[in-house]
């Protein structure tokens, strides 16, 4: 699929957090010099999303202030305030923004008071849990949204369900699949990385806890955190350390409990695919991590209430679990499939697409440039 003749920075691609740079990442680049990179600054610091952007071969965003940091009706009012000043004074084409997040719910409201065309990427989604902030943002999004790229047919079946109009909605695919095809390190530099950090292939195993329902919880916190040491005792766990989790647990006087832990600093996005690509068990509340061990072909334990990506469970490739036992018993299970589980995950496709998805938004994006109206659009997933 070409990329369409549109204009320079006729595109705003609105974001705000680590994981939407990995997935609007290659979207940008087929852009090009269509696309006008803006970051809320919801989560930015110089060492990670600075990181995150040379990685992943990003331009220098515009850079919004007052956001990071600030409770979540602060963060989209601010947020809101500067988006509506920058599209006011060079009005995009259409606004592009991904998922669930209050960069995402700024950007799409900045664009509807504005009138310009949005793109919501990643639409569709439900926990069918009111207690997630993520759960309001992603339905208000698909209810303003001109343009409604689903992951997945099931996506689109809950967008049908709940009255938007057949003709808003594409099924694209999930970008993730080509975030994690493109940034996989090769095999010897997966092996250089396993070495460097003194564990084997297929006997370790990777977590990740960021989540506030697990860290604000000093319970819960510790209660994840309780099973993994006892992990511990029979193979390395290796535990990628949130800014959020460190602070939580200094908070909560749980620092002791990763002395028989690996703790890891943020890790960039290559080394965590490697890390993951060979991990005989990840235990995550990661949203993308559901998503991303589908391309890998590695099993995974979610530590959540609920999730909003199903599929990964119904394709045999997740359990969901609450904090506590359960972890250390459903990471046990998949540790007893041995080799056998682990070749038929690396087999299965995934329910999140062919690694084509970002062309096909950009298809979207190129017929609504030329003037076709919004709602009228089709792509061939």
């Amino acid at each position: 699929m070409p990329t369409p003749p549109l204009p320079q920075r006729s595109v705003a691609i609105v974001l705000g957090t680590r994981p939407e740079l990995v997935k609007l990442a290659h979207l940008v680049r087929l852009l090009g010099p269509a696309a006008h990179l803006v970051h809320t600054g919801q989560h930015y610091d110089a060492d990670l999303s600075g990181r995150f952007l040379t990685e992943l071969g990003l331009p220098e965003p515009t850079l919004l202030e007052g956001v990071g940091g600030k409770p979540r009706a602060v963060q989209i009012s601010a947020a809101l305030t500067q988006l509506d000043a920058l599209f006011a004074a060079e009005p995009p084409l259409a606004v592009v923004v991904q998922g669930d997040t209050n960069a995402s719910l700024a950007g799409a409201l900045a664009a509807n008071s504005r009138g310009i065309p949005l793109v919501h990427v990643e639409a569709g989604l439900r926990s069918h849990d009111r207690a997630m902030p993520e759960e309001h943002n992603r339905i208000v999004i698909d209810q303003l949204a001109d343009v409604l790229c689903a992951a997945t047919e099931d996506n689109r079946d809950l967008l049908r369900a709940e009255g938007v109009p057949s003709g808003r909605v594409a099924v694209t695919g999930n970008t993730v699949v080509e975030a994690v095809q493109e940034h996989l390190p090769a095999a010897e530099e997966r092996a250089a990385l396993l070495a460097a950090h003194g564990v084997t292939a297929d006997r370790y195993v990777l977590a990740t806890v960021h989540r506030p329902e697990n860290t604000d919880d000093p319970a819960a916190l510790r209660a994840i955190l309780s099973e993994l040491a006892a992990l511990a005792a029979d193979l390395p766990v290796l535990f990628a350390v949130h800014p959020r989790t460190k602070a939580r647990l200094e908070a909560a006087g749980l620092g002791h409990l990763l002395a028989v832990l690996t703790p890891l600093p943020p890790l960039g996005y290559g080394e965590f695919l490697a890390l993951a690509r060979h991990a005989a068990v990840l235990v995550s509340d990661s949203g993308g991590v559901q998503e991303e061990t589908t391309v890998l072909g590695r099993p995974l334990v979610v530590v959540r209430r609920s999730t909003e990506r199903p599929e990964a469970m119904d394709s045999g490739f997740a359990e969901l679990v609450a904090p506590g036992r359960a972890i250390g018993r459903a990471v046990r299970r998949r540790l007893a499939e041995g080799e056998a589980g682990l070749r038929r995950l690396t087999a299965a496709p995934s329910p999140f697409g062919d690694g084509l998805a970002s062309q096909r938004i950009v298809a979207l994006l190129g017929a609504m440039a030329s003037g076709q109206q919004p709602g009228r659009l089709s792509v061939a997933a």
